[in-house]
């Protein structure tokens, strides 16, 4: 039943996730946190960040991740296929739909309307991204229980990503030297 219920899941997942990865985090979350409560919001934050240093699409490295936790190997092959169905059917028929249609200006009129429903759906994944981060999971978003450390981690790696044009894999790398090294300094004293 674990495995039906992870597949089915992972299905809707990938049936919905118009946008990529970033915009499939709120749909993830939805099915894993919320409905099914697979995993906690900090579980959850890891999973993304898991599936950020890992090759290959988020959504996909989530749904390997959760069936592996939920269900072994058989759970991490039944969110997989149930994930990346969706994506295999539609790729194809609009493939084929539209190399036949791709001077017509109203589906260029619908590609851009979706425009700013994956621009919205990203942003929402980051804001809970964030405030998980600077707050936990109760996010009670109050001053005294920020965690300054990773707001200043995430304002230096804005700075090098943004004003020095930084490659992004070595920003995250020093991001985690960095919370690395506070966290052994602060735990020594």
């Amino acid at each position: 039943m674990i495995y039906l219920q992870l597949f089915l899941s992972f299905l809707q997942i990938g049936m919905f996730s118009f946008g990529g990865g970033y915009a499939a985090m709120p749909l993830i979350q939805g099915q894993v946190v919320t409905t099914h409560h697979w995993l906690s919001m900090e579980e959850f934050t890891d999973l993304i960040t898991i599936s950020q240093m890992t090759p290959g699409p988020i959504a996909i490295n989530s749904a390997t991740f959760v069936g592996i936790k939920i269900a072994g190997i058989g759970g991490a092959l039944a969110a997989t296929f149930g994930c990346i169905l969706p994506s295999c059917i539609i790729v194809t028929c609009i493939a084929r739909l539209y190399l036949k249609y791709r001077n017509l200006t109203l589906l260029q009129g619908i590609l851009n309307s979706l425009r700013p429903a994956v621009v919205a759906l990203i942003a929402s994944a980051g804001i809970s991204i964030l405030i998980t981060a600077f707050w936990g999971s109760k996010a009670v978003i109050a001053f005294a229980n920020t965690n300054w450390l990773l707001v200043v981690i995430f304002a230096v790696c804005i700075i090098l990503l943004q004003k020095l044009k930084m490659n992004p894999i070595l920003v995250m790398v020093l991001a985690g030297v960095i919370k690395t090294v506070v966290s052994l300094v602060v735990s020594t004293f």
